[in-house]
């Protein structure tokens, strides 16, 4: 029954991306909605495995590895895929997943609430730090590149 309810949230998701990717960044439908069905496969895919495979690993690997062995140069599909799903904005696919986020976040406030202001600093420190890393790597590798 889990696999239904993924399955559903997933098609909602993708309804929702679909609309925000065809009114805002103006993709055709058809084809984006052929790029977002090829991407939930491969993470429907990915939970299977990680369901199935009695290894014990996240999720997000096997859907990861998925993803790289179907457009790698050794898949004979990876450039449809890769044509495809370079139709499904990434913003268009992400604001979708951030407002159910939100709403998981929302559903559990008395867990949130016990876990104080202490919470914040943890999450300001992690935003930071990750800023901080990902404009170092850009300024390292623009320099590298003679772009700056």
């Amino acid at each position: 029954m889990k696999l239904v309810e993924t399955t559903l949230v997933l098609l909602i998701m993708g309804i929702m991306t679909i609309a925000g990717n065809t009114i805002g960044y103006y993709f055709p439908m058809t084809e984006a909605i052929i790029g977002y069905l090829i991407m939930m496969v491969i993470t429907l895919l990915g939970i299977a495995l990680a369901k199935f495979i009695p290894i014990k690993l996240p999720m997000v690997f096997w859907i990861s590895v998925i993803a790289l062995l179907s457009t790698s140069p050794i898949s004979p599909y990876a450039k449809v895929i890769i044509d495809y799903t370079s139709k499904v904005d990434f913003l268009a696919l992400t604001t979708p997943i951030l407002a159910y986020a939100g709403l998981s976040i929302g559903k559990d406030l008395a867990m949130f609430k016990k876990m104080s202001w202490r919470i914040v600093v943890v999450a300001l420190a992690v935003y930071t730090g990750t800023f901080i890393c990902a404009t170092a790597v850009a300024e390292v590798m623009l320099r590298l590149e003679g772009i700056i």
